[in-house]
């Protein structure tokens, strides 16, 4: 039911993640949930990143800069990252799995050596950077679009200090839980003290005394019958957390009447996040999340591609071809 804690070193190509700060907030996010990050490094560090570097410091990322050798600037990233992460899966027994934030095709043996050692890889990317090679190649991977939806909100987006966090209110932090739950792909609960675990990994500040409640149990308690959409029950002498059926179904309608300000809004935050394109596939995901029972057909469509057709007759996207010829929306 419960796994043992992983061990994360987490290497980042920022030309490939677009090196923003709520950018990198997510990564450390969607990481911190599935574990303890022991090592970060941060590859290509320029100037022009200056605004990370609260980010950074506060999460003890070592920081490799850009070497400007011109054309070959980028494959000098690209090999310090292997170099370095061969050497922590040699010489640092603790660190169990890593994390890679590329979608860069020339990173894929480095992932199967890892994997080969026993190491856990999750891959991190932009859709449109993404190499399908090194997706297919890591044990898990994540689109940065998808990272970090569930808990931020439009009104953080003036929080960008990485030390400079606000308290979680009450509904923020149920929010919080229903994410880490919803990311349980292997596991449909988890022990009401991992889950405090994985909450102190994401707010180091979190205490249940802030709100009221004595123990961590009262406050799950408290949230569960004020909200109802947790699932509290005693397995033995263990507690353990899930969602309730009420959040598992609880889904908005999309029909005919609203689901292209539906789509509007999606494309909206793909363009706040500083995602110019991105993979149709990524959109579709997001829209059957916040939308489950979304159908083409129930929208008088046969085919995704029929909707993204019209949605570009309205300026809502641009549908292009890349060089391998995969299509990708651009947003306007």
């Amino acid at each position: 039911m419960t796994l043992e804690t992983s061990k994360f070193a987490l290497f980042v190509d920022l030309e490939n993640c677009g090196a923003k700060v709520s950018t990198l907030l997510s990564v450390l996010e969607k990481v911190k949930i599935r574990g303890d990050v022991l090592l970060g490094k941060v590859y290509g560090y320029t100037d022009q990143y200056s605004d990370l570097k609260e980010v950074l410091l506060s999460n003890t990322f070592t920081v490799v800069p850009s070497l400007r050798y011109g054309i070959s600037q980028k494959n000098n990233a690209d090999i310090l990252l292997v170099i370095d992460a061969l050497e922590v899966a040699y010489t640092n027994p603790l660190i169990n799995s890593f994390c890679i934030v590329s979608g860069d095709s020339d990173y894929t043996p480095l992932v199967g050596r890892l994997k080969s050692m026993g190491k856990f890889v999750l891959g991190i990317s932009r859709s449109e950077a993404a190499s399908n090679i090194f997706i297919n190649a890591c044990n898990e991977f994540q689109f940065l679009e998808n990272v970090g939806g569930h808990t931020r909100k439009p009104e953080d987006k003036k929080k960008t200090s990485a030390t400079d966090k606000e308290p979680l209110d009450e509904q923020e932090l149920n929010k919080l839980i229903e994410s880490i739950l919803d990311e349980q792909t292997d596991q449909d609960e988890l022990y009401a003290s991992e889950l405090k675990s994985i909450l102190l990994r994401l707010r180091p500040d979190f205490n249940e005394k802030a709100f009221g409640c004595a123990t961590f149990l009262k406050l799950l308690d408290k949230l569960s019958h004020k909200y109802g959409n947790l699932r509290i029950r005693n397995d033995n002498f263990n507690v353990m957390v899930s969602l309730g059926q009420a959040a598992k179904e609880n889904g908005a309608q999309l029909t005919k009447d609203n689901w292209r300000d539906a789509f509007r809004d999606q494309l909206q935050r793909y363009k706040e996040g500083g995602f110019d394109r991105i993979n149709p596939s990524i959109l579709k995901a997001d829209i059957q999340s916040a939308y489950p029972d979304f159908s083409e057909r129930a929208l008088g469509f046969k085919r995704f591609s029929d909707v993204l057709k019209a949605l570009e007759k309205d300026k809502l996207l641009e549908v292009e071809m890349d060089e391998q010829k995969t299509m990708l929306i651009k947003v306007p």
